[in-house]
């Protein structure tokens, strides 16, 4: 069983690369966006921010790391939470591009896909008729096809790049339970040194299902696979963002919420900003009587490089 704590962790997943701008008028796009709803996270008790890009013309997702350079410094400078940058950026991007930024900046951390996946939004774009861009369309109707790559020698090359190179911690996406074994394997390689930091992730299409029974069996095969040499965190996609969440508190996790992952802040109620998701779980997590956890603490319980080694 993992180490617990009865600090808990709040990501928030700031913009990410499935919603498009039609979707939400919230949606952070330009770099000062971006920037701005991140620093409000952190002020509402996120310890950790996960940061895409996205091109501020448009809103599509972008690799570019100088657009990442226009909104890591505000934010570094505004607060104390850690910066997670991805690696999964999008499905339609290369790895190269996909670890072109954090290659760059060097932060904290990384998220780390754990598994070559169908990663289909194409469900989506039934829900609208008129789009913002022109390109929004397609992204999501064209998903159908996505493959979200992810190989064993993909990650070794994460792991080396960024792991030794850069003594960046990583956030081990795992969409399903295969993911896990694969980490395992990968532990058992050396790629990565124990404890390590899940993200157990449901309810995309493509991975496992948004079931509380998966929530159970996930966290099982973890113990069995990890033991004590792990920590973890839960995100539900889209509806099953806060009944997940707030399960994982229950059951000694840590918990990611943000507009990456669900736009809602209730039944039928798009959310006004992550700073509200943020505030929502904060509420949840102390009304069960649990401590949320600050940067510092979150710095401690994942073993994290500290913010004074970062290049931005």
């Amino acid at each position: 069983m993992s180490a617990t704590s009865n600090k808990v962790i709040i990501s928030c997943a700031v913009t990410g690369s499935i919603h498009t701008p039609t979707m939400s008028d919230a949606l952070p796009i330009t770099p000062g966006e971006i920037a701005s709803q991140a620093i409000e996270a952190a002020e509402a008790g996120a310890a950790i921010l996960h940061l895409h890009a996205r091109d501020p013309k448009n809103g599509r997702p972008t690799p570019d790391p100088a657009v990442y350079m226009e909104f890591l410094p505000r934010i570094k400078q505004a607060c104390d939470a850690v910066v997670n940058i991805t690696t999964g950026g999008s499905v339609t991007m290369t790895v190269e591009d996909r670890i072109a930024a954090a290659l760059k900046v060097s932060p904290e951390m990384t998220s780390l896909n754990m598994g070559s996946m169908n990663f289909a939004l194409y469900p989506m774009a039934e829900r609208f008729k008129k789009w913002k861009y022109d390109w929004e369309e397609g992204y999501l109707r064209g998903s159908d096809d996505y493959i979200f790559r992810n190989t064993f020698r993909d990650i070794e090359k994460i792991a080396k790049l960024l792991g030794e190179g850069h003594g960046v911690k990583f956030e081990h996406e795992c969409y399903d339970t295969g993911h896990l074994y694969n980490l395992a394997h990968c532990v058992d390689r050396g790629f990565f040194k124990p404890p390590v930091f899940l993200q157990l992730i449901f309810g995309i299409l493509g991975g496992i299902g948004p079931d509380m029974e998966n929530l159970t069996f996930m966290k099982r095969t973890a113990d069995k696979l990890f033991g004590d040499e792990y920590r973890w965190s839960v995100l539900g996609a889209g509806r099953a963002q806060m009944p997940f969440a707030t399960q994982a508190v229950m059951m000694g996790g840590n918990v990611r919420v943000g507009l990456e992952d669900s736009l809602y802040i209730g039944r039928g109620k798009l959310a006004s900003s992550n700073a509200e998701q943020v505030a929502k779980i904060k509420r949840i997590i102390e009304e069960l009587g649990f401590e949320v956890a600050t940067p510092k603490d979150a710095r401690a319980i994942l073993g994290l490089k500290g913010a004074d080694r970062v290049k931005f």
